[in-house]
Order: structure tokens, then sequence, then C-alpha cells
């Protein structure tokens, strides 16, 4: 059984996988201010929720985005599980051919991502996960990462045009009943949710007919079961992307 943690900006992916099934995925908000004890009762709570013990975890693995937390975190899961995590950077093997033009530049999470993406579904392959940021990663027929775009994400958008625009409220992310809204919020709600669904759907055909061949859509990520339903193209949505990435990685360092 692995312990499997992806660090993100907003919130901090938590994980079991055993024999590479994930037994649940759950988050828990990213707050550079905790201690590493606090992080840890906080995933022994929910290991224990899911009626877990943290002693049958034969290991841990970590994926981040936000460098300050990762100490911490790491410390915590040596405090739970009495060794160090394995964490996902430079030095790691991954098996993923990186063709961008910096290749230590490449988010962690979405090496991971990847790595997931070619191993489960057919090239080529774009992957959307939305969270804080929403990326969209392109993968050739050879497994090849060919690169992607970074958009803001869907949530901080909203968040960020409530706070910029003194009349506009601040509202919960949902789907508006229809396109044409006939009130400020039903306004917003189109515009963030439908929007970000024509957003992601335009994003995938330019990226499409740059492959030059159709692609296999993933999506993943916190916002991701709202707007996917919502677009036009067939997007598979796997919430469980990150965690079998993980996985993979982990097997192929930890062997």
């Amino acid at each position: 059984m692995i312990l499997a943690i992806d660090i993100g900006n907003t919130n901090i992916v938590v994980g079991v996988i055993r024999d590479d099934t994930p037994l649940f995925v759950e988050r828990i908000s990213t707050d550079s201010g905790k201690t590493d004890l606090e992080y840890a009762v906080m995933i022994k709570t929910i290991l224990e929720i899911h009626h877990l013990d943290a002693e049958d975890c034969e290991g841990s693995i970590i994926s981040s985005v936000v460098p300050p937390v990762t100490a911490t975190v790491k410390s915590a899961l040596n405090k739970l599980l009495g060794k160090d995590p394995l964490v996902v950077g430079p030095g790691v093997k991954t098996g993923l051919n990186i063709k961008i033009e910096n290749p230590a530049q490449l988010g962690s999470d979405l090496v991971v991502d990847a790595v997931a993406g070619i191993a489960e579904y057919p090239t080529p392959l774009l992957i959307i996960d939305m969270g804080t940021a929403t990326t969209i990663s392109a993968v050739d027929k050879k497994g090849t990462y060919l690169g992607g775009v970074i958009i803001p994400g869907a949530r901080v958008a909203l968040d960020s045009l409530s706070s910029k625009a003194s009349q506009l409220p601040h509202i919960s992310f949902e789907a508006p009943k229809k396109a044409i809204g006939t009130n400020t919020i039903e306004c917003m709600k189109s515009g963030s949710v439908l929007g970000n669904a024509c957003l992601i759907d335009g994003m995938l055909d330019r990226m499409e007919a740059e492959l030059g061949e159709p692609a296999t859509v993933i999506a993943t990520g916190g916002l991701a079961r709202f707007i996917v339903p919502l677009c036009k193209r067939n997007i598979i949505y796997d919430d469980n992307l990150l965690l079998k990435g993980l996985n993979i990685i982990y097997k192929k360092n930890i062997g």
C-alpha cells in the first residue's frame, strides 16, 4: 500500500494505492503556515476515516509545485511512516521523454499526469488538469511530451473578477441554468463555467490541429468535474490520474 501526495497551490491531494488500484482521493487546503505535525495529524485522520492504518503503508511519494510546503509534508510523512517519501524531481526515473526548451521547468504534476496518461490511454494525448491554473499538455503518438498551455484557473478568475469589480458578488462555482443569464449571478455563472467549457473546446481544436491527428482527451483536477460535462468535445474524466502516475513512478524507483 502506497501513500501518494500531490501538493498544489490551492489543495493537497491525498490518496492511497493498493495493488495498483487507488482506494480514495481526498483534498485538503495547502497552507504554508502549517507545521509538519499538523499535516501528519491531518493525513493520519484521512487514513482513519477510510479505515486504513499508516503502518500498512510500505512507502510514500510526493509531487509538488509548492517548494515551501514540500519539505514540511516530507517531514510529516517521515513522522507518520518512519521513512522519507520519494519526491518527484531531478534524478527520479519517470520514463517520460520531454521535448520542451527547458525540461527542468516542467511541473512535476504535469510529468505525473503524462506518465499516467501514456500508461492508461491511446496516444496522442491532450491532458487537461484543472486546479489553481488550467493546464493542457500535449503528448504525441510516440509518447513524447511536446508542451502545452497554461490558463488562469476558472475559480481563480471568478474570484479575481468578484474582488476587482465592486458591484459583482462572490458566488459559488456551479453551472448556470442557461447561457443567457437574466440576473447578475446567472450571468457570472454562465461566463465562468460555460465560458471555460468553450475555452477548453476551442483550445483542444487548435492543439489537435497542430498534432495533425485526433487525440485522446483526458481531464483531471478538482474543477474538471464541473466543466467537462459542459464541453462539446468527448473528454474522459479521470480523477485518479495523478495517483496512477505517482504509483507508476514509485514502482519505477522503488522496485
